[in-house]
């Protein structure tokens, strides 16, 4: 049988540029078959001598509720000492990703009705994080810690591959930093070997379409912005 063609680039663009951050699922059940079939596409991604430095744990039915509620449970208490192994985010923001950053949060506060010093509704829409916001499949990514930086960009590309092979698939997608802020309950309920780190989450599933926050379509800045055009023919 021959290899699938690209007969239709517009169709990868779709793909790409039809993928958003959900935030309320369908219950609909996404079979094992298809989280294995998006991981093995995703798995081309490329890598620094092809070391494949991702891991992955796909959680379905009560192993997804058990990790929800042992991470519910120290979230509502306002446990102290849940930090991020590797920090995600600067200490201290600035322009233009200060702007940027508080843009999003307003517009995805302002979809739901979330005014300022709303900070009742804010932590209660954090805390849907920890719920994989409704979705059925709830995946948690590891990177061995002993490796560098370059390996972390290849996890990136696995990840958008990730993504991109969901849309493909006709499933929406939420990845999820939050989550690595609690290793050690994720640690301890998945059985994480001591040499993984929490890279993120990921919510998996089919988007509710009626829900106000899934109408949130991000900004991106034009190529111009950000990339220097040399040396082509005009």
């Amino acid at each position: 049988m021959s290899a699938p063609t690209l007969a239709d680039p517009a169709a990868v663009d779709a793909a790409i540029l039809s993928r958003r951050s959900i935030r309320r699922f369908l219950p609909t059940e996404v079979p094992q078959a298809t989280v294995a079939a998006l991981l093995e596409v995703a798995a081309r991604a490329p890598s620094g001598t092809n070391m494949q430095p991702w891991q992955a744990y796909a959680l379905a039915g009560r192993a997804r509720q058990r990790l929800c509620d042992a991470v519910l449970a120290a979230f509502d208490a306002d446990a102290p000492g849940h930090t991020q192994e590797v920090p995600y985010y600067p200490e201290a923001f600035f322009e233009p990703y200060l702007s940027r950053r508080r843009t999003v949060g307003w517009a995805l506060y302002g979809t739901l009705g979330i005014t300022r010093g709303d900070t009742a509704r804010m932590k209660a829409q954090h805390r849907r994080n920890f719920l994989f916001f409704d979705a059925p499949v709830g995946l948690i990514f590891t990177i061995h810690r002993d490796l560098a930086t370059g390996s972390w960009l290849d996890y990136g590309m696995f990840l958008q591959n990730v993504m991109t092979a969901a849309r493909g698939h006709g499933l929406d997608t939420c990845p999820q930093a939050a989550w690595s802020r609690y290793h050690r309950i994720i640690r301890a309920e998945l059985d994480l070997p001591e040499e993984q780190v929490v890279v993120c989450g990921m919510a998996l599933g089919h988007a509710d379409p009626d829900a106000p926050e899934n109408a949130l379509q991000t900004e991106r800045v034009p190529a111009e912005t950000f990339t220097r055009f040399m040396g082509f023919a005009d």
